[in-house]
């Protein structure tokens, strides 16, 4: 999650640092080798402002690519390229057939962190799911939000699910984020990031510029499908949770679209 202005309105991204006016080549994506950035390319993630971080890289902003994935391809049969809409990946959560509950573990006591932590997970229970969500103590959930400190654009990041589990680590830099934060602006960007620990897509992931501004951004297949859910808009749909960007003190609870995309994955 990033920075970004447009009109002399300051957005935060939900995603990385967008630049609306200019490509701008960071110092991490100087260091990234030919070689990766052509992997990355060939998975279909967008490559601009990548990011090199301990054991992968980071991005289209908000989406952590390990090392060992760099190269995978997905057969996505039902892969489409079109409006604004509620997209998933070819990798899901597996509930077996029946109720499956996730832990979250969150390894912070800050009081606002673990408020918005709990009404993330209330936005998700409060849908009758075939997945629930628990916060639990400790430091080895299914789904483990860390916070660290660093002075950079970055808000936080997630990945996508892996052999029929959510991705287990949720990074949140709380450089951003403060006792004045207001709670439900803050568990939106959390549901946001547990939205792709379960596989859901940038709603406007062909697009980045409806949620962000700037020059259209499309970020490609990224090696994990991009799915139309089906009963999702062919419209453009401006208050989906999974949206790229986000105003800053934005609430973003889930609209009838998104109820419908959850509901009909899980």
């Amino acid at each position: 999650m990033r920075k970004h202005v447009i009109n002399a309105v300051m957005l935060l991204t939900l995603t990385a640092v967008i630049y609306s006016c200019q490509k701008k080549t960071s110092s991490a994506e100087q260091k990234i080798s030919p070689e990766v950035i052509s992997q990355l390319q060939h998975m279909g993630f967008s490559t601009d402002g990548v990011e090199a971080r301990d054991g992968g890289y980071l991005v289209e902003g908000d989406l952590f690519i390990p090392t060992s994935d760099l190269g995978k391809t997905f057969n996505s049969p039902t892969l489409l390229v079109a409006n604004e809409e509620q997209y998933r990946t070819t990798n899901l959560v597996n509930t077996n057939g029946g109720v499956r509950n996730i832990t979250v573990s969150l390894n912070t006591n800050l009081s606002y962190f673990v408020q918005a932590t709990q009404a993330a997970i209330s936005r998700y229970n409060a849908e009758n799911l075939q997945l629930t969500f628990t916060l639990v103590p400790g430091t080895s959930a299914d789904i483990n939000i860390v916070t660290f400190y660093q002075v950079s654009n970055t808000l936080g990041s997630s990945g996508f699910p892996s052999g029929g589990n959510p991705y287990n680590n949720i990074q949140m830099n709380t450089y951003w984020y403060s006792a004045s934060t207001d709670i439900n602006y803050l568990a939106s960007i959390i549901a946001h990031e547990m939205g792709h620990c379960i596989g859901f897509r940038h709603t406007d992931y062909m697009n980045r510029a409806y949620s962000c501004g700037g020059r259209r951004s499309n970020e490609g297949t990224a090696g994990v499908g991009a799915i139309l859910i089906p009963g999702t808009p062919s419209a453009a749909d401006p208050n989906s949770w999974m949206l790229a960007c986000i105003g800053s003190g934005v609430n973003r609870p889930f609209n009838a679209n998104d109820k419908i995309a959850l509901s009909y994955l899980y």
